[in-house]
């Protein structure tokens, strides 16, 4: 359960991270307050999943999913750079990942 709840909040992340950029510095309502329910859900998950988890295991993992799927999103959705070099950083956070989980 915890590590479902950890990926539930990384994906929350991302959410965030995306309607924060939509909502033009908190300029527009909807956005914004999309992005503050999208942030309170996405902690409250992940202080959730540190019950039973590791801090160093849950707090990577969770940046990461957002780190990589901020990436993605922007990539594909606001048309930002993909890049050789942000691709391979993308990969690099991506193979930390899977290496935290497997050590965990």
């Amino acid at each position: 359960m915890a590590w479902l709840t950890l990926i539930i909040a990384g994906l929350l992340e991302v959410v965030w991270a995306y309607f924060m950029k939509q909502s033009k510095g908190f300029s527009l309502l909807v956005p914004s307050i999309i992005t503050l329910v999208a942030m309170a859900a996405s902690f409250g998950l992940l202080s959730f999943s540190m019950r039973s988890l590791p801090l160093g295991t849950a707090y990577t993992i969770w940046t990461g999913i957002g780190a990589v799927g901020a990436f993605l999103l922007g990539v594909a959705l606001l048309g930002e750079s993909a890049s050789p070099m942000r691709i391979a950083a993308a990969l690099l956070i991506l193979a930390g990942i899977v290496l935290m989980k497997i050590s965990s």
